[in-house]
């Protein structure tokens, strides 16, 4: 019973020779393999002054069961071997040399040729000319190996084409020998032999053995003529398993004919076929395949046809694609009656697969498919599993039936890890999962499930990628364990559980516990690379708003009170060239402006999706255009909370254009930098805003204390405190005003200027006088000092026929509003909350004076 199959066989190997490459003793691997690849270049043999072309197949292991089953197809049969050692010394070239033979003995029964290549033996033992030997130095002088490769081959087709000779000259009425497959034999011990039903038996299946021959020579003409004299005989004598067998070289050699370029897969990577074929067909190579030219002239006088008729046709002989597809499903159906031909079964439905996916009829090659699924083999290692789930993956792929390829792929991935194996190959596992995304519709770029509607089935997705994360953590790589957790929790957080989304979380803060997770990307060792997952949903962000400075912060355009008539609403811009116009930039550019040095904010709305609170740590912004410092902030967000406002602060170090780019959080032990261009549905009122140098900072405190009333509501562009004085008519008191730049730029400038306001009366003279002479004295005002200010407060009113004047008087006498020092003014009143105080000292100070910048 042959127990092995191969499950990369096609069609077009029914024409090659099998030749088996094998080392003996010991040879170290890579230079086998080294040796094995020049070996097996030379694939693709010119027959000499014909068109005839011969296929030479190479295997560097084949069962030694699988060739007993070279009668039934040819192609079965190892008619070459070339073995390769290491000898260092004469004293070991008689042992080597009889270890040669004994491997030999292995497929002694089939063999037209053998050759031994010696690596490492010099003197006179390797310059004694030999046929079957060759000498090296060592392995990297043999340039001649591809020649003697040249002439074996043409060895190996001299025997071939004299076997062929032989067995399609025998005429009815010689003895023709019953040839039978291994389980066969012991069925015709004691049968008649003159029995006319055996003599068809011996008939037909030394036509199909001939036809087989042939088919390997390169005589596809005849090939078809044997095979269809063959299928008659048979049929006649319900011989079945050897009539399948011809019927499958019928359709071996008719899809020789239709696709010359084969049937494997790999496009260009057979010569079309020359005896049936155009000049033109004929000269298709295959780039890089080597080639040799046998003269066949020593065998016979005309080297091609010897005893068919060439003149048959081919349109009558080769089957049509349809007819080829009919003729595999009876040969298969055949040798399903037989158990023992189980792996006959499952390589004929594998080559009819290849040839379906050819001829683009999947439906029809998935049926074929589905039967080699059920068929029953022997008890099979898990090796031979995983590389049967592989190949059935690989061909429902080629036929496009993308996810029964993954889910074959899936059941292969799992067999590397099966409890039966002492040491389970998880890199293997990881790897064919990886391969099973795309039937899954699954990517591992983040980016790809932002773009609308979720494709594939969610259940499934999540399955496979819990199954990563285990392959991941098996083969001791936490970095892998939590990038795919993110991205489980990134991209399936709307599929999720509350009960799913606890354990995935709790699964993931114990891994980033050994090894955070972190924005680089990750590249395998095959060259994939795994990009970084970004918690853009944890939490979720709706809107960013970009905040004015406070009131007493804003700048302005600086304007003179003296009398000078400028516009008081004209805001300042700073910038060290002309502004241009650019269309797109001043859409997003924002109207107001932030200060270098001063702490500036971004407004974020966001909520909890989440079913128990989120911490977030580390929170900030992510800014380009000028240098940023950002101040990050910790949250902790309800569970499943409504929109929850969030206040990120920084501060500008350097002047210019800055962009908010995004923001960055630290989630479950996740590093996340998150782009506004990647947040859909996200609403920004702008995310560009200018920044301006540090402008000055003025703090004013007064010898009155603040009065309890406003007299006058602020504009929105001044800043105004109210002291409070009482005086009678004719009094006069002095005001003390200090001055303080608690700024890091200089005071260079002060103007002062007076308005009366909320009087009923008449004033007699000046109401407020002041000298600034002492005071500019002290200007320019640097970082740190004190200026003091005095201004005269003088009553002097006429009370003349004003009955309710002093009951208007006595509610709070006259308010001085203001100390219009500038205008506008700009008062800081507290610092926010999310916010240090802007000094030290403002701590210190009573609330009886007020912030104010001032621009020179």
């Amino acid at each position: 019973k042959m127990s092995v199959p191969d499950y990369m066989q096609c069609a077009e190997d029914h024409q090659t020779l099998l030749v088996v490459v094998q080392p003996i003793g010991i040879v170290p691997e890579e230079s086998f393999f080294r040796i094995y690849k020049r070996i097996s270049a030379v694939s693709q043999v010119n027959v000499r002054d014909s068109q005839r072309v011969l296929y030479i197949r190479y295997r560097h292991h084949y069962p030694p069961e699988n060739n007993e089953w070279g009668d039934f197809q040819t192609h079965r049969k190892v008619v070459g071997l070339i073995t390769i050692t290491e000898c260092s010394s004469a004293k070991e070239w008689p042992q080597t040399f009889e270890k040669f033979h004994l491997h030999k003995e292995m497929y002694g029964s089939t063999l037209y040729d053998s050759r031994l290549f010696v690596f490492g033996l010099q003197g006179e033992i390797a310059e004694q000319p030999r046929t079957d030997v060759a000498f090296y130095p060592s392995y990297n002088e043999c340039e001649t190996v591809e020649k003697r490769i040249e002439d074996f081959i043409e060895s190996l087709f001299i025997v071939l084409e004299s076997k062929r000779l032989d067995r399609a000259t025998d005429k009815s009425g010689d003895k023709i020998p019953l040839l039978c497959v291994p389980f066969e034999k012991k069925d015709f011990v004691g049968l008649v032999v003159l029995f006319r039903h055996y003599k068809k038996r011996c008939q037909g299946r030394m036509r199909k053995h001939v036809g087989d021959l042939c088919l390997q020579a390169g005589m596809l003409q005849d090939s078809l003529v044997h095979y269809h004299m063959a299928v008659e005989l048979l049929r006649s004598v319900n011989d079945f398993l050897w009539l399948g067998a011809a019927l499958e070289g019928l359709c071996s050699a008719s899809v020789i004919y239709h696709y010359p370029g084969g049937t494997g897969g790999k496009v260009g990577s057979r010569r079309a076929q020359g005896g049936s074929l155009s000049a033109e067909a004929g000269n298709r190579h295959r780039p890089g395949a080597q080639e040799v030219l046998i003269d066949p002239g020593a065998l016979t006088s005309n080297g091609i046809n010897a005893d068919t008729s060439a003149e048959i046709g081919r349109a009558k002989n080769c089957l049509s694609p349809e007819d080829i597809i009919e003729k595999y499903k009876e040969a298969i159906s055949y040798y399903g009656k037989y158990k023992n031909a189980g792996v006959i079964e499952l390589e004929a439905c594998v080559k009819a697969v290849r040839v379906l996916a050819m001829q683009k009829r999947s439906m029809e090659a998935s049926e074929f498919l589905q039967n080699a699924v059920y068929i029953n083999l022997r008890q099979l290692s898990e090796e031979e599993k995983i590389q049967r789930y592989s190949i059935l993956s690989e061909l429902y792929e080629r036929i496009g039936f993308h996810r029964k390829s993954a889910f074959f792929k899936r059941i292969a991935a799992m067999q590397c890890a099966a409890p039966s194996i002492p040491e389970p190959g998880w890199r293997a596992c990881y790897k064919l999962l990886l391969e099973t995304l795309p039937g899954y519709s699954l990517s591992l770029d983040p980016q790809d499930f932002s773009k609308g509607t979720h494709r594939g089935w969610a259940a499934v997705q999540m399955r496979l990628l819990h199954e990563l994360v285990y392959a991941s953590r098996r083969m001791g790589n936490p970095a892998l364990c939590v990038r795919h957790l993110s991205f489980l929790l990134q991209t399936m957080l709307d599929f999720l559980s509350d009960q799913e989304k606890k354990d995935v979380t709790q699964s993931l803060e114990s891994y980033t516990a050994k090894c955070p997770g972190t924005m680089e990307v990750i590249t395998l060792p095959d060259g994939l690379k795994l990009p970084p997952v970004p918690f853009t949903k944890l939490p979720i962000v709706k809107s960013v708003k970009l905040l004015n400075l406070p009131t007493s912060l804003r700048p302005h355009k600086m304007k003179s009170l003296l009398g000078q008539n400028v516009s008081t609403k004209s805001p300042f811009i700073y910038s060290p060239i002309i502004a241009h116009s650019r269309g797109e930039e001043r859409n997003k550019k924002i109207d107001f402006q932030w200060v270098q040095g001063d702490v500036c904010e971004v407004q974020l709305m966001v909520y909890n999706p989440m079913p128990f609170e989120l911490r977030v740590e580390n929170m900030g912004l992510l800014t380009t255009g000028v240098e940023f410092e950002s101040l990050p902030a910790a949250l902790s967000l309800p569970a499943e909370s409504g929109l929850y406002p969030v206040t990120l602060v920084g501060v500008p170090q350097t002047t210019g254009q800055i962009t908010v780019n995004g923001y960055h959080t630290s989630v479950f032990g996740v590093f996340s930098d998150c782009l506004l261009d990647n947040l859909p549905g996200v609403k920004t009122n702008g995310c560009t805003v200018e920044v301006i140098p540090a402008l000055p900072r003025l703090q004013i405190s007064t010898s009155l204390p603040r009065s309890a009333h406003t007299l006058q509501p602020s504009s929105g562009d001044e800043i105004s405190t109210n002291v409070s004085v009482q005086l009678y008519n004719g009094e006069m008191q002095q005001l003390i005003i200090k001055l303080e730049n608690i700024g890091t730029e200089p005071l260079e400038k002060l103007e002062v200027t007076a308005k009366t306001v909320n009087t009923k009366e008449k004033l007699y003279g000046d109401f407020l006088s002041w000298n600034l002479e002492d005071t500019l004295c002290q200007f320019p005002l640097k970082p740190g000092k004190i200026a003091t200010f005095i201004v005269n407060i003088k009553v002097k009113l006429d009370f003349s026929c004003q009955e309710n004047l002093l009951q208007d008087l006595s509610d709070d006498g006259i308010s001085v509003s203001g100390l219009p020092l500038s205008s506008p003014f700009r008062q800081v009143v507290k610092p926010r909350v999310e916010t240090k105080p802007l000094n030290p000292q403002e701590s210190s100070k009573v609330g009886d004076f007020s912030h104010v910048k001032v621009r020179e």
